[in-house]
Formats: C-alpha cells, structure tokens, sequence
C-alpha cells in the first residue's frame, strides 16, 4: 500500500540538470509502442553500444508537427537525454498521472468514497415519516451491482414502507453537463460530472433486429444485473446520417439512432446527461424488488441531514487509481481531481477551479514548470504539459515510492506487432491519444537494473485544425500517424536502453 505524498518528498532533493541541445522535430509517442524490426531490437539485448541518433529517429518517422522528450535516472533525477524538453504540448491521458499524484498527496491511498441512504425523519414500526435520500459522496466506480447491495442493506435496517418522498442529492460536485462539450454528443468517454454517479454514468444500448423488425434495449448492465432504465430512451430514425442525435426531454434523455447504421445486431454504450435521476430509478427497481416502494425520484438540490440508515464505501484510493490508470476512465479522473481540490479548498469547486488548482499544486509539489491543464483526464486538448516537466515529476514520485506500482505494462513489440516474449526492457507508463496528438511517460527499466523515468510528448497543430471533433469518424490519415508515433515511441525507449543501460 502506498502512502500519501509529502511536499517534503517532492521538494527535499533538487534534480540535477544535465544540458542536451534539443532540435525541432516531428511529432512521436502514443498507445503501445511497437517493436523496431531487425538488428536494433536484438542490440538492446546484446548491449550493443551504438544506437541511432533522436534526430535521426523523429526524421525516419516521418511524422509533421512537434515533438518533445526527455528520460532521466529514475532514482537521481539527473537528466540524461532531453529534445524539445520545455515545449508545452497536450499531455492528453498522461495527465491521469498528475491526478494519481494529486489526489494520493491531498486524499491518501486509503480514502474511500461513500455513498448514503439518508433518512430525513424518524422510523416507527419499519415506517419511515419523512424522506429517503440516495446521497452520492463522488464514487466514481459505484455501479449496479453494489445499489443492489444497499437496496438489501436498507431492508435490513427495517425500513418496510416510505411515506415521505425518495430523493436523490449528487451536489457533492458541481454538476457538469459533458467533461468536454466539443467531443461527439454520443461518446460514452464524454459523460456528465456528479457527486452521485453510476456505471461510469453510462447506459447501455442494445439492437435486434428479427423479421424486418428492431427490439431495443436501455438498460443499467454490470456484473449481475441488467435492469431496464426508462430515463433514456432510444427511438429509430428513418436516415443516413447522423447516427445519432441527443435532446433532453424533462427527466428524460431521448436518443434516435439512424435506421442504416444498426445492421442485424450490435450494442454500444451512451453517456448519461441525468445521473442523479438514472441512479434513482435503478435503486427504486432494486428497492421494489426487496419489497419497499420509493415512487420516483426527486433531485435534491441541497444537503440531506438526517440518519445515515446505509453506507456504501468504494475501494481504496490506491485500487481505484490503479484501476484509473489501466482503463484511462475519464469519469474516475475527475471525480477524484474534484475530491482532492474540495479537501484542499474547504469545498466543492467546479472542473476548470479544480484545474487550476491542481496546476498550482504540480507547480509547487512536483516543480513542473508551466503547467496548464483544463482538467483532470486530458480529454480538453487545451491541456499543455513539458517533456521535461514530466519526467522530473515521475523521477521525484519514484523517490517517494509512488505511482509506479500503480502503472500498468507497456509491451514491446515486433515488426508485425506481436509482443515480444524476451522484453529487453521493462515499460510500465501511462499513454495519451487524442486525434494527432500522442504522449506516454513512466518508467524504463533495462536488464541490468538501471531505471529511468521518461515523457515523449508529440501533436500535429496542422492536422489536428482540420478535425471536426464533433464527429465520431476518424480524420483521414489519423491512424497511420498514430501507428508511426508508436513505433517512434518504443524506438527512443529502445535507444535509452541501449545508450544508459549501465
């Protein structure tokens, strides 16, 4: 289990710098790096001590735009190779790690989330007289599965019948209606910001299509259950384009899909626009099923008080960062950069004072220099971010035994892309993709137990003026970029391992 950050851990020791000219280049770095073919992987291995040049990699890339990287020794911070390193470019998911950062050094790894049932008056012979309140505390990992689990709890506690209202309270976090109102309205990695948030604040979409006909289904799946949910709802429309339109309809969100993209079968994942409402339906359909009828939810627009009769309380912050790490939920990035800038504030902030508090604290905490972030996922391509800056900032986590354990595996692979069984070197890092933008950073370890921390940012301004962002197609030319930018990635990993491996 690791511990909460100190600001003494961050800014007890200085990082020496050691000064590499940088040079102007294309852009390089994204998902999994891929292997290089031939007898450069096998130098790696072999110790071989010549390796091509940076310039010469970012050129044979062929990539436009800009990139900028920087790798230090992991346990002293020196700088060990840096180009471009203080261009501020879009960090996109990579900022994930400053959120771990920031939110293990104001929140601890043992925080939990909690999620009540509140009763706002007295209860006599299993007779609630007053209201039940479904109370969100910013879970961002809350799902079906455990509001099935409070809707048993609760009948154990005795409640049989409700004569007040049953309520619904996500004011833990300012609403937000979309992380980024300029992703496609559809994008299930675009939902809603709430303190009472479920299943990612996603619903389910399912199409069949049987003698010439469509059944549809909306429903609230996780492990156990797949509860029908009427707060979304989908209706087929006779044309070619869009795919989808969205318009909220009072307490409902009501979708149509076009007729000519479904196909015979197929299922997706929507973002919900409404979660305290969507929340409040799946728990009254768990709650009715134990025998306790709640009606329909009512938003609460402030603070229960009361007696907390159910209290949920989510993972560790340490699972539920690793776990944010892996899959790169945005949902989970913000719920917990908004839990962490309430705590230091004294109150729940909205995103973009959340943000700038988050920059403030990787300036002092983690002396990045310049930073701007918009959020706390990366999904705003606002977000800027230097090479150098990261870097320095994963070699002061490393001393302070963070982060690392909480970052998953990064393969190297071969020409054909397949995983190569004998890794040359270790990479566990976290990766950033948006359209023409590509970043990864984390830590190299070569055979011979030498450890280095890195950051490879990169992005085209050109390509990326062109793209509707709007739109759920991907931009011409987008995916041989980002192929290229991971070949890229894995080159310059491969050429650190070679040249500082002792």
């Amino acid at each position: 289990m690791t511990s909460p950050l100190s600001r003494r851990a961050f800014l007890g020791s200085a990082l020496s710098a050691l000064a590499v000219p940088a040079w102007a280049g294309a852009p390089s770095v994204s998902l999994r790096p891929k292997a290089r073919p031939g007898d450069f992987t096998r130098s790696v291995a072999t110790r071989s001590p010549t390796a091509p040049s940076t310039k010469a990699l970012i050129a044979e890339a062929k990539l436009s735009g800009r990139v900028g990287f920087a790798v230090s020794d992991a346990k002293t911070g020196l700088v060990l190779e840096q180009g471009d390193a203080t261009l501020g470019l879009p960090p996109a998911s990579v900022t994930k790690a400053v959120t771990a950062l920031y939110g293990l050094d104001t929140l601890g790894s043992n925080h939990r989330f909690q999620t009540r049932l509140i009763a706002t008056g007295p209860i006599s012979n299993g007779i609630l007289k007053g209201d039940l309140v479904l109370a969100g505390g910013g879970d961002p990992t809350l799902d079906t599965d455990r509001l099935a689990e409070m809707a048993a709890d609760l009948k154990k506690a005795g409640l049989r019948e409700l004569r007040g209202k049953f309520r619904v309270w996500g004011g833990a976090v300012p609403f937000l209606r979309a992380i980024d109102e300029t992703q496609p309205e559809h994008a299930s990695y675009n939902p809603s910001l709430s303190g009472l948030n479920l299943n990612y604040n996603r619903v389910h979409f399912e199409w069949k299509r049987s003698g010439g006909k469509y059944a549809i289904t909306m429903d609230a799946r996780s492990g156990k259950y797949r509860p029908d949910v009427t707060i979304a709802q989908m209706r087929i429309a006779e044309r070619a384009a869009p795919v989808y339109t969205y318009r909220a309809n009072g307490r409902r969100d009501d979708w149509t899909v076009a007729r000519s993209a479904l196909g015979n079968r197929g299922a997706r994942w929507l973002p919900v626009r409404q979660p305290e409402l969507y929340a409040g339906e799946v728990f009254a359909t768990f709650a009715r099923s134990q025998g306790i009828t709640l009606g329909t939810p009512e938003v609460s627009k402030s603070a229960p008080s009361g007696t907390a009769l159910v209290t949920h309380q989510s993972a560790p912050l340490s699972d539920i960062l690793r776990e944010m790490l892996r899959y790169s939920t945005n949902l989970t990035a913000e719920m917990v950069g908004l839990a962490a800038s309430a705590a230091r504030l004294g109150k729940p902030v909205d995103l973009r004072t959340s943000a700038r508090e988050m920059t403030g604290w990787a300036q002092t905490s983690l002396g990045m220099a310049d930073p701007r972030l918009v959020d706390h996922s990366g999904l705003g391509d606002a977000s800027r971010l230097t090479a150098s800056s990261m870097a320095g900032a994963l070699a002061r986590a490393h001393r302070a035994g963070l982060l690392k354990p909480l970052l998953r595996d990064i393969p190297l692979r071969d020409a054909r892309g397949r995983t190569l069984r004998d890794q040359p070197v270790k990479v566990v890092a976290k990766t950033g993709t948006l359209y023409f933008v590509s970043a990864l950073a984390g830590y190299m370890t070569t055979p011979d137990g030498a450890e280095m921390a890195f950051a490879i940012f990169s992005a085209s301004d050109s390509l990326r003026a062109k793209v509707n962002s709007a739109q759920d197609d991907r931009p011409p030319g987008a995916a041989s970029w980002n192929k290229r930018a991971k070949h890229l990635q894995q080159a310059l990993i491969e050429r650190w391992g070679i040249v500082y491996g002792g």
